[in-house]
């Protein structure tokens, strides 16, 4: 069995953590995410991230925010926005996910729209407005709403974070803009309900990524605190010192 010396090499090769694996393509970085599952945009946690795997110096070195981000490769992650799912669900920062990993994650976001609805009229009234107009630019949900750009940005934060609404690229005839949809609009329904079984799955295949991880760590992955009780991690997963691993 493995140990946490031999994990830890593990996850620096398959997390790309040196700059021999250093992600060359945006091909290359397409492949990382769909053998990882999901990706971090930069280095927050155990989970694998994009911008660490690129071993590039900064945009501009000494300043922080946006500075930091690789200096050449930082629009990659928009590009793999594109063609994969980027969501606010890694407690409000932007998580890359694939499509069998937005499967894993379908019964928390379901869940979530019903909660959400329930739980204030101004995020009902966008998740039912989304129902019926589909999935919706900015611009025009705030002229549909009679909402100003500072008040839509409000009122979808909390139901992006959540996951019962995703934002996505739109591209138009002489620019781009973002587009609103709600979760059922945009990932086919799993036919799963059972939410505790699902944030389980998602912690799996969260370690699954980061090959080892701090246990304390796992329930600051995702936003959903109130789901989470002592049987989320589950025997899918050996405890190595105070470190989780795939079983």
């Amino acid at each position: 069995m493995a140990s946490l010396a031999d994990l830890e090499v593990r996850r620096a090769f398959e997390g790309r953590l040196t700059p021999d694996r250093a992600l060359a393509t945006i091909g290359e970085a397409d492949a990382f995410l769909r053998d990882r599952g999901l990706l971090t945009r930069t280095a927050d946690s155990a989970l694998p991230s994009l911008y660490e795997a690129c071993h590039e110096e900064p945009y501009k070195p000494g300043t922080p925010g946006f500075a930091t981000w690789p200096k050449t490769k930082w629009p990659w992650f928009g590009e793999l926005g594109r063609n994969h799912l980027v969501l606010k669900v890694h407690r409000g920062k932007n998580l890359l996910v694939t499509a069998e990993t937005a499967h894993v994650l379908d019964p928390i976001c379901r869940a979530e729209i019903a909660r959400m609805t329930e739980a204030d009229t101004e995020w009902a009234r966008l998740l039912s407005h989304l129902a019926s107009a589909g999935p919706s630019l900015l611009e025009d949900l705030q002229l549909e709403l009679g909402l100003k750009p500072k008040e839509l940005k409000a009122l979808r934060a909390p139901l992006e974070r959540c996951g019962a609404i995703v934002a996505r690229y739109a591209t138009l005839e002489h620019a781009e803009d973002t587009e609103l949809a709600r979760w059922d609009q945009v990932v086919p329904d799993s036919g799963e309900r059972d939410v505790h079984a699902a944030l389980a799955n998602l912690v799996v295949a969260g370690v699954r990524a980061a090959v080892v991880a701090p246990e304390g760590e796992l329930k600051r992955w995702f936003s959903w605190q109130w789901y989470w009780d002592d049987g989320i991690v589950d025997e899918r997963l050996r405890r190595v010192d105070s470190y989780v691993t795939l079983a």
